[in-house]
């Protein structure tokens, strides 16, 4: 501890605590904070760019500080411009996305690289906004495309025959083989 006295400076004064104008600065940056703002920290003085610097909230992707609007995912800040599809690098903020292996997608992007495919029109089977589907054997449908291959009506729920790569209604088989 040394003592300190000039004379005929000002004197700076925060709560309890007192400072001569010159030796009231950064802990950091040691420059003077004068009229500057400053941030309290328990025992410490900072001036706001140290502050920031030291323990501001910095986005996982860029790194940069996150000053408003930031989104949380799995338990990390993104700033909402950075928070994208892995695949297409569209905005996920506010959107519907799923995630694989710890890594975020739209629906869409989702759909076409990872989801299972209906055998009947060949689009993804992604379960987003609670589709159904049908599995038999290795092979997947929609509901909606789950129908007989001869008169088309849907086999949701009913018995079916196959066809070679085609499903049937029991109907349209006996039909064939009389």
């Amino acid at each position: 501890n040394v003592f300190c006295l000039v004379l005929g400076t000002k004197k700076m004064e925060y709560k309890t605590r007192q400072w001569h104008e010159k030796c009231f600065c950064c802990c950091v940056c040691k420059s003077a904070i004068g009229t500057k703002s400053f941030i309290p920290r328990e025992q410490e003085i900072y001036c706001a760019t140290c502050y920031e610097e030291k323990f501001a909230t910095r986005c996982v992707k860029c790194n940069k500080i996150i000053t408003s609007g930031g989104v949380t995912y799995k338990n990390e800040p993104w700033h909402r411009e950075c928070f994208t599809c892995t695949n297409c690098n569209t905005s996920l903020a506010g959107q519907r996305f799923t995630s694989r292996d710890e890594k975020p997608y739209c629906a869409e992007c989702f759909g076409e690289l990872f989801a299972k495919r209906c055998t009947a029109c060949v689009k993804p089977i992604t379960g987003i906004g609670g589709t159904r589907f049908i599995s038999f054997e290795d092979r997947h449908w929609h509901n909606d495309c789950f129908i007989c291959a001869t008169c088309k009506t849907s086999l949701v729920g009913r018995g079916f025959i196959t066809d070679g790569d085609d499903i049937i209604c029991p109907e349209c088989a006996k039909q064939k083989l009389m």
